[in-house]
C-alpha cells in the first residue's frame, strides 16, 4: 500500500459488513455497556407514542364523557371520567420523567462507551503512526496526518455508538407510533405510512454525495491545520520575510473552501426536510379528509382521531431523524474506512522474523554497489561504495544535494536500498533486528529536535536505565556543566516546545550529551556545528571530540573544523563516490572535485591543522 495519503477518497466507505467487523475489536471490551445503552434506546424510542396514545381516552372518556360511565375495577365500581381525569395528566408527568431518566443514561452510556473506543482506536493508531518509516513524513503534510489520526477516529468512535442509538431509537419510535395509528384507525394509518414511505425515499439517493463531500472537507481541514503548524514552527521566517499577508490569503481560501464545500452538502442534502415537510403535509390533509367521512360516518371517534393526527404528526421527527441517523452513519462508515485505511498500512523498513540480534561493530562498515532513489526513476545514490573500518572517522563531503545525508541514512534503515547492499562485519544490515540495529548508532543533527520536559528527561532519551554518575560525566564530557549550573532548576529545568528556550549551541551539546550516554560504537554527525557561530562550534566540537572517541564516525563535513579529525573524506558528487584519501592525498589532484571544493568553500576558513 502507498504511503501517500492523497486525498483519500476511501474504497471501503460502502463496505459495511468489512467495516463492522473491523471496528467490532474495539466495541467489545465495552460491549455490555453498549448493549444496555442499545437496549434502552428501545423504550426510549416506543415512549414517544404514549403522549398520543393517552389523547384517545383523554378526549373519548375526560372531555367527551359523562359522569355516568364507569368501570368495575376488583370489585369496586370506578367512574372513568373522574379517575382518567385525574390519572392521565400525572400519568404523562411519570412517563417523562421516566423518558428523561432513561435519556440522561443513555447519554452517560453513550459518551462512555463512544471515548472508550475512541481511546482505543487513537492508541493502536498512535502506535502504527510511531511505527512508520521516514518515508510516509516525507510524503504527507502535518495536517493531513493529525487529521487522519486524530479526527477520522473521533468521528469513527464516537459516532458509531451514537448514531446506533439513535437509529435504534427511532425506529422503535416509528415502530410505536405506527402501533398507535393502527389501532386508532388501520385505514387512516395506511394513508399515513405510505406517505411516510415515500417522504424517507430521498435519503437513500444521498450516499455518494455525503462520501464525496465529506473527503474532500477531510482534505481542506488537513490543509488548514498543515496552515496553522507552518504558521507556527515557522513564525520566525514568516516575520522576517513579511509572510504574514501571504499565509492569510492562504487560510482565506481554505476557509471559503471549506465553507463552498459544507454549503454544497447544504444544497445537495438540505432538499431533503422540504419535500419531506411538503409530503407529509398531503399526508396529513388525506388523513384528516378522510378522518372526516369516518368521524361522521361513526366509524371514528374524535379521541380516536386526535390521538391518530398527533401521532402522525410526532411520526414526522423520527422520520426526519431516520434521515439524519442514515446520513449521519455514512459519514461515521466516510470516516471508518479512511481510519482502516491507515491499520492497513505496512511499514516498508520492520525486521525479519528470523532477525539476528546486532551487538557492536567488529570489524567494519561496507557499501557494496549501492543505488537509491527517494522517487521512481530518480537515482540519489549510483553504484556507491565505502568501506569504513572499525574506530575510523569519514567525512563526507561534496555538493550540496549530492547524498551524503542519503549514505547516513541508510545506515540505521531509515530507507532501504534499490541495489546493492549495506554491510555491517559481512552481514547485510537487512538481517539484523531494527531495533537493535538502531540501538548501536548514535545521531548528531543539525537540528537537533528536543522533546517537550527538561533538559534531564531529553539527554535519557538516549538510555533511560543511565546513573546520575552517568548523566554528571556525559554533562562535562559535552560541556554542558557551566551552562547547567547557571539556571535556577539545573538539569530539571523545562524545555520550550522544540527546545526553543536554549540557543543553538547549547541544543546541539544537550544533543551530544544524550548521544553520548547512549554510549552506541557507531556515530553518525550530520552537519552537527554548520548552523553555529565561531564561538559556539568551539565549545561543540570540544564536545563532539570527546563523543568521537573510540567510535565509528560518519561526519557530514560544512566546515574545516569537523574535518580535521577525518581520518579520510570521501567525496560524494551527484551521488557517485568520486573521491577517497586524506587531505593531503586529495589536495595533490589539481583536477580534483575535492579540490576545487576546498578552494571554493574551505579556502576562507582556517587551514587544516590550525
Amino acid at each position: 500500500m502507498e504511503y501517500k495519503l492523497k486525498e483519500t477518497t476511501s474504497k471501503t466507505a460502502f463496505n459495511y459488513g468489512y467495516l463492522l467487523n473491523k471496528i467490532f475489536p474495539y466495541i467489545k471490551p465495552v460491549m455490555g455497556r453498549a448493549l444496555i445503552n442499545l437496549v434502552i434506546a428501545i423504550p426510549l424510542g416506543l415512549l414517544d407514542g404514549i403522549v398520543a396514545l393517552s389523547l384517545k381516552p383523554y378526549l373519548d372518556f375526560v372531555v367527551n364523557g359523562t359522569p355516568e360511565q364507569t368501570w368495575t375495577f376488583l370489585g369496586h365500581t370506578v367512574h372513568l371520567q373522574s379517575w382518567l381525569a385525574f390519572i392521565i395528566p400525572f400519568g404523562i408527568v411519570g412517563f417523562a420523567l421516566f423518558q428523561g431518566v432513561l435519556k440522561y443514561a443513555s447519554n452517560y452510556l453513550t459518551d462512555w462507551t463512544g471515548n472508550k473506543v475512541s481511546n482505543a482506536l487513537k492508541v493502536d493508531l498512535f502506535k502504527k503512526l510511531t511505527q512508520l518509516d521516514p518515508q510516509f513524513y516525507d510524503v504527507n503534510s502535518s495536517g493531513i496526518v493529525l487529521s487522519r489520526f486524530l479526527t477520522d477516529p473521533e468521528t469513527a468512535s464516537k459516532n458509531i455508538i451514537n448514531v446506533l442509538k439513535s437509529l435504534i431509537a427511532t425506529v422503535f419510535g416509528l415502530i410505536g407510533l405506527v402501533a398507535v395509528l393502527l389501532y386508532n384507525s388501520w385505514q387512516l394509518a395506511i394513508i399515513g405510512v405510505v406517505v411516510m414511505g415515500i417522504a424517507i425515499t430521498p435519503v437513500t439517493l444521498i450516499r455518494k454525495r455525503i462520501k464525496k463531500v465529506s473527503n474532500a472537507t477531510m482534505v481542506v481541514a488537513g490543509n488548514m491545520t498543515t496552515n496553522f503548524n507552518e504558521t507556527f514552527a515557522g513564525n520566525r521566517v514568516m516575520s522576517a520575510y513579511n509572510l504574514q499577508e501571504i499565509q492569510n490569503k492562504k487560510f482565506e481560501q481554505q476557509i471559503h473552501q471549506q465553507f463552498d464545500l459544507t454549503m454544497s452538502l447544504t444544497k445537495r442534502v438540505g432538499w431533503m426536510s422540504p419535500i419531506m415537510y411538503f409530503v407529509c403535509s398531503i399526508g396529513i390533509a388525506l388523513v384528516m379528509a378522510y378522518g372526516n367521512h369516518l368521524i361522521l360516518t361513526e366509524q371514528l371517534t374524535a379521541g380516536s382521531f386526535a390521538s391518530f393526527v398527533t401521532s402522525l404528526l410526532l411520526l414526522y421527527k423520527p422520520t426526519k431523524n431516520l434521515g439524519n441517523d442514515l446520513a449521519n452513519l455514512q459519514t461515521t462508515f466516510v470516516a471508518m474506512s479512511r481510519v482502516f485505511e491507515l491499520f492497513d498500512l505496512e511499514p516498508k523498513i520492520k525486521s525479519d522474523k528470523n532477525a539476528l540480534r546486532m551487538n557492536g561493530l567488529n570489524n567494519c562498515i561496507e557499501f557494496k554497489n549501492v543505488d537509491f532513489e527517494y522517487e521512481e526513476d530518480v537515482p540519489v545514490l549510483k553504484n556507491f561504495n565505502l568501506k569504513v573500518n572499525k574506530n575510523e572517522t569519514i567525512a563526507l563531503v561534496g555538493n550540496s544535494g549530492g547524498g551524503k545525508s542519503t549514505v547516513v541514512s541508510l545506515l540505521p534503515r531509515f530507507y532501504d536500498v534499490k541495489k546493492g547492499v549495506v554491510e555491517f562485519d559481512g552481514i547485510d544490515i537487512r538481517k539484523f533486528d531494527v531495533k537493535s540495529l538502531r540501538s548501536q548508532i548514535a545521531f548528531v543533527f543539525q537540528d537537533n529536535f528536543m522533546f517537550s520536559g527538561t533538559i534531564r528527561e531529553n539527554i535519557l532519551l538516549g538510555n533511560e536505565q543511565a546513573s546520575d554518575k552517568d548523566i554528571e560525566r556525559v554533562i562535562k564530557l559535552a560541556h554542558l556543566d557551566e551552562f547547567i549550573e547557571t539556571l535556577e532548576n539545573g538539569l530539571d529545568t523545562e524545555l520550550g516546545e522544540r527546545g526553543t528556550t536554549l540557543s543553538g549551541g547549547q541544543r546541539q551539546r544537550v544533543a551530544i550529551a544524550r548521544a553520548m550516554i547512549k554510549d552506541a560504537p557507531i556515530v553518525i554527525l550530520d552537519e552537527a556545528t554548520s548552523a553555529l557561530d565561531n564561538e559556539s562550534e568551539a565549545i561543540v566540537q570540544k564536545a563532539l571530540d570527546n563523543l568521537m572517541k573510540n567510535k565509528t564516525v560518519f561526519v557530514i563535513a560544512h566546515r574545516l573544523s569537523t574535518i580535521n579529525n577525518a581520518d579520510r573524506i570521501a567525496v560524494i558528487h551527484d551521488g557517485e563516490l568520486t573521491e577517497l584519501g586524506t587531505h593531503d592525498e586529495l589536495m595533490k589532484n589539481p583536477d580534483g572535485f575535492y579540490r576545487k571544493l576546498y578552494e571554493m568553500q574551505f579556502k576562507i576558513q582556517e587551514p587544516i591543522g590550525t
